[in-house]
Parts: structure tokens; sequence; C-alpha cells
């Protein structure tokens, strides 16, 4: 098993920034790609970015393409997700996702075997 605790989540003005992470602990050792997806509230889960197990794979939705940037620390077991230019409409629980093996990034959440619990993020207009 993998647990996935993200981190990083908060409130913040339009325009603003923030950085997540998601840190794994358990059965770490091989690889796994990792993602982040969304969920605003009334909607269905969106899934926002992913990186292959080497990190030289990623995967962008329309959305945050150009805003967003997925990276990796595999000596730390943490990935991380900074946002920049926050708008209203980012506003979500994002949570952390993980596949084990080693793949490239995905964005079919399905095949992900993992997921955190979830950090708010919040972007006041």
């Amino acid at each position: 098993q993998v647990q996935l605790i993200e981190s990083g989540g908060g409130l913040v003005q339009a325009g603003g920034s923030l950085r997540l992470s998601c840190a794994a602990s358990g059965r770490t050792s091989g690889g796994y790609a990792m993602g982040w997806a969304r969920q605003a509230p009334g909607k269905e889960r969106e899934f926002v970015a992913a990186i292959g197990w080497r990190g030289d794979s990623t995967y962008y939705s329309d959305s945050v393409k150009g805003r967003f940037t997925i990276s990796r620390d595999n000596a730390k077991n943490t990935a991380y997700l900074q946002m920049n230019d926050l708008k209203p409409e980012d506003t979500a629980v994002y949570y952390c996702a993980a596949r084990r093996g080693y793949y490239g990034a995905t964005s079919r959440t399905p095949l992900y075997d993992y997921w955190g619990q979830g950090t708010q993020v919040t972007v006041s207009s």
C-alpha cells in the first residue's frame, strides 16, 4: 500500500500562486506515475496534471496548461503542483494520485491505484 498526503492548499486571491505537495509513504519502492485531479462542488472530478515515473513525460488539461507545472523529486517520494495565475474557477479540492509501475503520464483516472484525501484550494476574485 502507498499512502499519499497532500499539503499546500489554502486561500489565495486571483492572480496569485500556490504550490501543492504530495508526499508518498509506505511501499514506495519501484516506479510509479503521479498526478493531480480536482473536484469543485457539483462538478465531476477533473484530471489536471500528470507526470511519468521518470519525470520526463507530463500531461496538462487545457484548463491549466501554461499556468500549472507538475514536478517530482523521487529521492523525497514527493510530487508538486505549482499553480500560478490562479483564477476563481480553479477553486476545488485537489487530490494527488499514484499509479504503480514504470509508466508515463496519463490522465485516465481509473488507471491510478492510490489517492490522497485532498487539499482545499480557494481562489477569491
